[in-house]
């Protein structure tokens, strides 16, 4: 099995071990963590398995031509969109920005490009008006796993034959960039409701107030105008004015701090009406 090379992570920069290489060493697997795929060595490994196929999910790198070409039925690949809609690294959030109502998975064949390869097999799934990264995230997993060992078992048995994507409808999903996180008080607060859940659990959407850096985990829509990012009401409840309306900000958590309902925020902090994030 293949995965990406532990990386620090947490508070002390320990290498953490990914749970994908923690369950694969319990079941017994081999596991291979090249720095590129552009390694003789490890290419040669790989044709010595004699594999059937490459399964490919959320590996992060692009397979390079001489990888491809390995096991009988070449990289196949399951990827969390209703694809040719999401192309790209982070489909799950790309969609939740958007507003769709709907999202699945695509088993796809791979090609050279990004996930631009002929389709096995499609599993569509409603986005619910709470869903966030997290729920819709693990909903697919189970969605996409049902649907590859199905994808699979039709090509043993050979009955699977991959189409063409359709050339309409294409839509890229680059990964979120960090500045993308905080929030614009310009923008509608529909849109940025969206973002709350889109970043959560991670990395999280951000909003400062008197420069203080703070994780927003719940928000909704209500009603209200002023100056982008003026805080309109801040009594047991926090409403920020937007580009078109306004946000409650319903669960906070303060830089260094414990995530906290809005009138827990607002205790011994005295905003008054007009006081802005920035």
């Amino acid at each position: 099995m293949l995965t990406q090379p532990d990386r620090p992570a947490g508070r002390g920069l320990r290498e953490r071990v990914s749970p994908v290489k923690r369950l694969a060493l319990e079941r017994g697997l081999q596991v291979l963590q090249p720095k590129t795929l552009r390694d003789d060595a490890i290419i040669a490994r790989l044709r010595a398995a004699c594999a059937d196929a490459i399964i490919v999910v959320a590996y992060g790198m692009l397979l390079p031509p001489s990888l491809l070409a390995i096991g009988s039925h070449g990289a196949i690949n399951l990827h969390a969109s209703l694809l040719p809609r999401w192309r790209g690294a982070a489909p799950i959030q790309r969609a939740l920005l958007a507003g769709d109502l709907e999202t699945g998975v695509s088993i796809m064949q791979m090609d050279e490009a990004l996930d631009t390869g002929p389709l096995f097999a499609k599993r569509r799934a409603a986005i619910a008006a709470d869903d966030d990264f997290g729920t819709l995230h693990d909903r697919l997993a189970l969605l996409g796993a049902e649907a590859l060992v199905e994808t699979l078992a039709e090509i043993a048995a050979r009955r699977g034959e991959a189409t063409p994507q359709a050339q309409a409808g294409v839509t890229h999903a680059p990964k979120v960039q960090k500045s993308e996180t905080r929030l614009d008080w310009r923008r509608p607060a529909v849109e940025l409701e969206r973002a709350v859940r889109a970043f959560r659990p991670v990395p999280g959407a951000l909003a400062h107030l008197a420069g203080e850096p703070i994780k927003l985990w719940c928000s909704r829509v209500v009603a209200g105008a002023g100056a982008p990012g003026s805080v309109l009401r801040s009594d047991h409840a926090l409403h920020v004015a937007c580009g078109a309306g306004a946000l409650a900000l319903e669960e906070l958590q303060p830089a260094g701090g414990r995530r906290m309902s809005a009138a827990e925020f607002l205790r011994g902090r005295h905003l008054r009406p007009g006081a802005g994030f920035e």
